[in-house]
């Protein structure tokens, strides 16, 4: 297992730095939410044009993954006292440390051109307040960083969810989807016009970006709670989010063993959709394959990575 986590950092594409890169100054045409890329490849800097939107540009894949691994290290995750751990937890970890070794994933367009956040990784999830039919939901946002382990994403995240489903209180994102709601309809289509200019241009105030559902690394969705298998979700044009990750409700399956016999394994599917500009098919895929192999092999996510990787300048 070491030896191939060792041989995919070995294989990183060289767009990526060590960590002991110096700090990145910010320079003009940056943005508050990232840097941008000046040193991309031709292509990477035409195809934003060709392909102007992130609905066009969408890729999808679908991957099935057996988890009897998973479901060992959520156990001792939880007998640990991690309340409440789950595959959540599990796939948001999995994806933190892909980031820390393929920099570039954690890569976004806005204005046609490309940006990176660099070390902050921003994950969007939508939550229950209850799981009841009648419960409001509400929209968070957790920031990670390439280093956090496993207990560091449990933290993070169940510190945000708790907060949230406190007995009163809207987020910042309600509230501000409420002031919106009392403009007029044509107003206020001409107020997101507006944010949609401004956003383009970089100009969007920090503030509102760090409301923003649609702004981010990832979105993350869970169907298994729902009981139904993944859907592919699509990609919002408004805001920068790259990624849409959705899995689905656990699931056996009977299989033979190679002399015959049959055995049961449990499976989870989880689908991804992907603005396929942010870096090409080859990095990509090396990203999903890294992704599916933390899955596999989850116990490694308890130490914080050797190396992390920057993106380039």
């Amino acid at each position: 297992m070491e030896e191939q986590l060792e041989n995919d950092r070995n294989n990183t594409p060289k767009t990526a730095a060590p960590a002991d890169k110096p700090k990145r100054k910010r320079r003009l045409g940056d943005r508050s939410d990232g840097y941008r890329l000046r040193s991309l490849q031709p292509m990477s800097k035409v195809s934003p044009y060709i392909m102007p939107n992130r609905s066009g540009a969408s890729v999808y894949f679908h991957e099935s993954i057996e988890i009897t691994e998973a479901e060992n290290y959520i156990r001792k995750k939880r007998n640990q006292g991690l309340k409440g751990f789950g595959m959540m937890h599990l796939l948001l970890a999995a994806y933190v440390r892909v980031i820390s070794q393929r920099p570039a994933a954690n890569r976004f367009l806005s204005g046609q051109r490309v940006y990176s956040h660099d070390d902050d990784i921003i994950v969007c999830l939508t939550i229950k307040r209850d799981m009841t039919l009648e419960a409001e939901e509400t929209i968070v946002k957790v920031h990670f960083s390439p280093t956090d382990t496993a207990d560091d994403i449990y933290a993070k995240l169940q510190k945000l969810i708790d907060e949230n489903r406190d007995a009163n209180p809207d987020s910042n994102f309600d509230n501000t989807a409420k002031i919106f709601n009392y403009i007029p309809g044509l107003m206020l289509k001409n107020a997101i016009w507006l944010l949609k200019v401004l956003d383009y241009f970089g100009l969007m105030p920090k503030s509102l970006i760090e409301i923003s559902p649609f702004h981010g690394s990832m979105f993350i969705t869970s169907m298994g709670s729902l009981g139904i298998p993944p859907v592919y979700h699509h990609l919002y044009d408004f805001g920068n989010i790259p990624v849409f990750l959705s899995f689905g409700a656990k699931y056996k399956q009977t299989e033979l063993k190679p002399d015959g016999t049959p055995v049961q394994r449990k499976y989870i599917d989880y689908n991804i959709v992907c603005d396929e500009r942010i870096c090409d098919g080859f990095y990509l895929a090396s990203s999903f394959k890294l992704f599916k192999t933390y899955f596999r092999n989850p116990h490694v996510l308890d130490e914080k990575p050797a190396t992390v990787f920057h993106d380039v300048d």
